[in-house]
């Protein structure tokens, strides 16, 4: 559903591929205006899954311009000259080619609050990357199994979204900064920090360690059960007759029914239980 919360906050975009369509989808889905510049070539998304590029870009105004052209920087300019935002996702040395470098982007359009989505921070923004070396970096793999998502890109992109929306604030209320960084390497870091901190590493307490927050095989799938808090664990421990919760007994008690019933069983109860799905694209 569409909000109108940034409503009149116009955002320009030459991001391809992910985070930076993603970030510019979630901004217009709270209310902004967004405008999206092209290459001739396209962008690689479409060809890679038409159906998730047409998604990504259903609230977005897409422009086909040549930035290598005079023509084509002129028509960007006028562009730039009526937006609050511009998010990018090429690497700096790219955008200098472009005209569209840090300083002087600052010296022409002085209100224009620029988010650059790199792989890296500095002083190694330049450093080429994708999702799988940046989950690498962070210690979020576990081979040879591949990652279920883009953990790296998509948390990116929300963090491109508030580092955007924190650079409009602080424009609005008469401070120098105008552009800024949005690192995937350190949106992967940031994603890994119940690891590092060892809460979710395997047998800790969120890691398998404990009855009440762990997946059971049902009679026909999987469950996932995080009765974590002590009174959802009690409550559980209680209607199953379980207790202290046991990670043998719950799941013999849990094989011998369907996914789909335990879940129906669990919101009767107010106990946070529910079936393993498998994702869908939401619908457009």
């Amino acid at each position: 559903m569409r909000s109108s919360l940034l409503a009149g906050l116009r955002v320009l975009s030459t991001a391809l591929n992910l985070p930076g369509p993603a970030a510019c989808l979630r901004l217009a889905s709270l209310g902004a205006t967004v405008d999206k510049v092209e290459p001739p070539a396209g962008d690689p998304m479409q060809q890679f899954n038409p159906g998730w590029y047409r998604r990504l870009h259903q609230e977005v105004n897409v422009r086909v311009l040549d930035l290598k052209t005079p023509a084509g920087r002129a028509s960007m300019d006028a562009l730039l000259l009526e937006s609050d935002i511009l998010v990018t996702a090429q690497r700096p040395s790219a955008l200098a080619r472009m005209g569209l470098g840090a300083r002087d982007l600052a010296e022409r359009f002085p209100r224009l609050c620029h988010v650059a989505i790199t792989g890296h921070a500095p002083p190694e923004e330049e450093q080429a990357g994708h999702d799988l070396t940046y989950l690498a970096q962070a210690g979020l793999l576990s081979p040879p199994a591949m990652p279920a998502t883009l953990f790296a890109d998509m948390a990116g992109a929300e963090r491109a979204v508030t580092t955007a929306l924190a650079l409009v604030l602080a424009r609005d209320r008469g401070r120098p900064a105008r552009a800024a960084f949005a690192p995937l390497a350190e949106a992967a870091q940031w994603l890994a920090q119940p690891l590092a901190y060892r809460l979710t590493a395997p047998g800790a307490l969120l890691g398998g360690g404990s009855a009440g927050y762990n997946v059971y095989a049902a009679k026909d799938g999987w469950i996932a059960v995080a009765a974590l808090e002590p009174h959802f664990a009690r409550a559980l421990g209680e209607a199953l007759e379980v207790a202290p919760l046991d990670k043998a007994r719950l799941a013999t008690r849990f094989a011998a029914e369907s996914a789909q019933h335990w879940e129906a069983w669990a919101r009767a109860r107010d106990l946070p239980i529910v079936a393993l799905r498998n994702p869908s694209p939401p619908e457009e």
